[in-house]
C-alpha cells in the first residue's frame, strides 16, 4: 500500500515537470531573458574596465557569478505566478500528494530551464573573461552546484511573496542575504583554481549547501505557499 503511494507521488512529479517544461518551451521568448540578461552584463565588463586580460582573470569569476545570481533572481518571480493567477497552485495544495515534492518538481523545472543554460554557456563567457582552462572547469562545476541552490533558496522567497502585487523589491530583499554564501565561496573557489591552489573545500561546502537546500526548502516553500493561499 506504501509502496503504491509512494509510486503515485513520483508518478505526479514526474507529471508535475513535464507539464511546466511544456509550458516554459511554450514561452521561449520569456526563457530568453534572463540567459541574455546574463550574457550582456558580462559581456559589457570588458568594454568598461579595458580588454587586460590580468584584470579581466581576477574580477571575471565574481563578475559571471554576480550575473547569474541576478540572472537566477530575474526569472524567480515566474515559479509560481502563473499557477496562483489560474488557481493550479491552490489545487495543488489539496491533492493528496505532498505539496514539497510538488515544488520540488516546479523548482527542478525551473531550473533546468534557467539554471542549465547559465552552465552550458559559462565556458563562452570564461573566455571573454581570459579564465584559465582550470579556472573554467572549477566554474562550470561552481554553478552546477549553486545554481540549483539559488533556484531552491530562491523559492522560499517567492512562496512568501506570490500574493503581493509588487513583490519584486520585497523578493530581492529575502532573497539576496541567502544567495552570499554561495557566491563568496563559488567566486573564490574559481579564483583559487586559476591559481593552482586546491578548491575541494569550496566545492564540498557548495554541495552541502545544495544537500541541505534539498532537504529543507521544499518543505519550507510548501508552508509558505499554505499562508499566502491562506
Amino acid at each position: 500500500m506504501r509502496s503504491n503511494k509512494m509510486h503515485e507521488a513520483l508518478h505526479a512529479f514526474w507529471v508535475l515537470l513535464k507539464r511546466d517544461m511544456t509550458l516554459a518551451y511554450r514561452h521561449r521568448g520569456e526563457l530568453a531573458n534572463p540567459l541574455l540578461f546574463f550574457v550582456i552584463v558580462v559581456s559589457l565588463f570588458p568594454l568598461g574596465v579595458g580588454p587586460d586580460s590580468k584584470t579581466l582573470q581576477v574580477i571575471g569569476p565574481g563578475i559571471i557569478w554576480v550575473a547569474a545570481l541576478l540572472a537566477a533572481m530575474l526569472s524567480l518571480d515566474s515559479l509560481f505566478r502563473s499557477d496562483y493567477d489560474d488557481g493550479a497552485l491552490e489545487q495543488l495544495s489539496l491533492s493528496p500528494y505532498p505539496l514539497s515534492l510538488m515544488v520540488l518538481a516546479k523548482v527542478f523545472a525551473h531550473w533546468l530551464v534557467t539554471g542549465l543554460p547559465l552552465i552550458l554557456i559559462a565556458p563562452i563567457l570564461g573566455v571573454v573573461m581570459f579564465l584559465p582552462a582550470e579556472s573554467t572547469w572549477t566554474l562550470i562545476f561552481t554553478l552546477a552546484l549553486g545554481t540549483p541552490v539559488l533556484s531552491l533558496v530562491g523559492s522560499i522567497g517567492v512562496a512568501l511573496t506570490v500574493g503581493l502585487q509588487r513583490g519584486g523589491v520585497l523578493l530581492s530583499l529575502l532573497v539576496l542575504p541567502l544567495y552570499i554564501p554561495v557566491l563568496i565561496f563559488a567566486a573564490n573557489a574559481v579564483n583559487n583554481a586559476a591559481i593552482g591552489m586546491d578548491v575541494s573545500g569550496q566545492l564540498f561546502f557548495l554541495g552541502a549547501l545544495l544537500v541541505l537546500a534539498l532537504t529543507l526548502t521544499p518543505l519550507a516553500t510548501a508552508s509558505a505557499l499554505r499562508i499566502s493561499l491562506n
